[in-house]
């Protein structure tokens, strides 16, 4: 009886300590040991057209770039969540929604009662954003200058849009205190970028909003028409935040970013995102950028078309193809696979292309060869989201090596229908003599790393494509 009681009193305790409430009680004093177990930093960032964007099937963005690099750093996968309004991006942090905000966020005192920032990434000045006279090109400078406001003083009864929560609130308040005037500043909604207010005031739509001179220069080369000259700050420090609750975390970003900063890859990474003017205006004026036209690639349509009949999210389709030829028709591998999906003449042939090069026949072929693959596998996982991976590794290495990996897993005592720690796992060991010999293989040596990043990556990809794609 006291034995029983024993253990009935374990389960209750392990149930209690494994319920929502104290899962997410763990999550906000969760520290580096806690992340590098369960080998996943989650980042939470805005969504714009310098932090994090697709470009050309591709995620892209300053604070995107530097979250892979602190993530191969710290030896953990990077996710990505985009705060649905960044005014309460500190709060989803300290509630356990993420392990970091890398947000262009500048360091203040308010915030640093909240949170714990990193050294600095770098240094912005705020700048005001205006319009400049509609017929500014047949001026001279002078008169430019004579039409805006270049002395702070002069901002006193002008109307600023900027969001609540944002250090440009608190600056334009502490200048109003120190012109002796009212600012009438207006809050816009949390979800609002700086850059669509940028683009605001560009159209005529606002007069007046305030931003980091760095996003504010990069906007000023595609948008001619507004002037970002008139400095209304001090230097402002831009960091990283972390929860108060995380001091190994902080400890081991900062000796990251110290390192980081010498190198000549930060650098690379900054200019790419605020100082490559020309780069900027080619993204804001191509339809596969996601913070403005929103697609993928020309070959969206067909796509679309024949993802349905798979019954595949289109997405998913679209980040299988960049995977493989990055929407490049021409494109041949050593192997000898051409075309958008990157088929064998032979297989190509074989699921009805006559053309295999031709854009719309590979995607059309390529998805014939998808749907038998899903067809064969639905005789044993039912689970069509788990079938999936299953699919995409025949895709890439070929069904029968996958196959052999089912073997090996039932034969070690895991499951040969799940495929993350289980299938994956013996595929990865396939290039090991070993298990490529192992009596209920048949197929031999396969290189199994490669189909196992091929799946992961494809499915990553897929997950940035539905937060940022419609």
């Amino acid at each position: 009886m006291h034995r029983k009681f024993l253990c009935l009193t374990f389960i209750l305790l392990f149930l209690l300590n494994c319920s929502p409430d104290n899962t997410r009680k763990r999550n906000k004093t969760k520290d580096l040991g806690e992340i590098q177990e369960c080998c996943k930093l989650i980042v939470l960032t805005g969504y714009s057209a310098t932090s994090y964007f697709i470009y050309r099937g591709q995620p892209m963005g300053y604070e995107y770039e530097l979250m892979q690099r602190l993530g191969k750093h710290l030896g953990v996968e990077v996710e990505i969540r985009i705060a649905p309004d960044m005014d309460k991006i500190l709060d989803m942090l300290n509630k356990g929604e993420g392990d970091v905000v890398a947000a262009g966020l500048t360091i203040t005192k308010e915030r640093a009662k909240k949170v714990a920032f990193s050294i600095p990434t770098h240094t912005v000045s705020i700048v005001l954003v205006q319009r400049k006279p509609d017929n500014w090109r047949q001026m001279q400078l002078h008169e430019i200058d004579n039409q805006l406001i270049r002395n702070p003083i002069d901002l006193i009864g002008k109307s600023v849009y900027v969001r609540r929560e944002s250090s440009y609130y608190a600056r334009l308040v502490n200048l109003a205190e120190e012109i002796g005037g009212d600012i009438n500043i207006v809050q816009v909604p949390g979800n609002t970028s700086t850059d669509e207010l940028i683009s605001k005031v560009s159209s005529g739509e606002i007069e007046y909003t305030v931003a980091d001179d760095n996003i504010a220069d990069i906007n000023q080369a595609y948008y001619a028409n507004i002037d970002v000259s008139t400095v209304i700050s001090t230097p402002q420090r831009i960091g990283l935040a972390v929860r108060k609750s995380s001091p190994e975390l902080l400890e081991a970003i900062n000796e990251w970013l110290t390192t980081m900063k010498r190198s000549a890859d930060y650098n690379v990474i900054y200019n790419r995102y605020f100082k490559n003017r020309s780069a900027y205006i080619r993204r804001i004026k191509s339809s596969y950028f996601s913070h403005s036209g929103g697609g993928i690639s020309q070959w969206d349509a067909d796509i679309q078309e024949h993802a349905t009949r798979i019954g595949w999210d289109w997405r998913l389709l679209a980040s299988l193809i960049y995977q493989e030829s990055q929407f490049d028709p021409k494109v041949e591998s050593w192997a000898g696979a051409v075309g958008l999906m990157q088929l064998m003449p032979a297989t190509a042939r074989e699921f009805g292309a006559a053309d295999s090069m031709s854009p719309t026949q590979s995607i059309e072929v390529g998805v014939n060869y998808l749907k038998w693959l899903d067809k064969y596998w639905s005789k044993q996982i039912s689970d069509s989201t788990e079938r999936i991976k299953f699919v995409l590794a025949s895709y890439n290495v070929g069904y029968n090596h996958v196959v052999d990996a089912c073997r090996l897993a039932e034969k070690y005592g895991k499951d040969g229908t799940v495929w993350d720690n289980n299938v994956a796992y013996y595929l990865l060991r396939k290039s090991n003599r070993e298990f490529f010999n192992d009596e209920v293989v048949r197929f031999g040596y396969c290189r199994g790393y490669e189909p196992v990043n091929y799946v992961a990556e494809i499915l990553e990809r897929f997950d940035h494509y539905l937060k940022l794609l419609q």
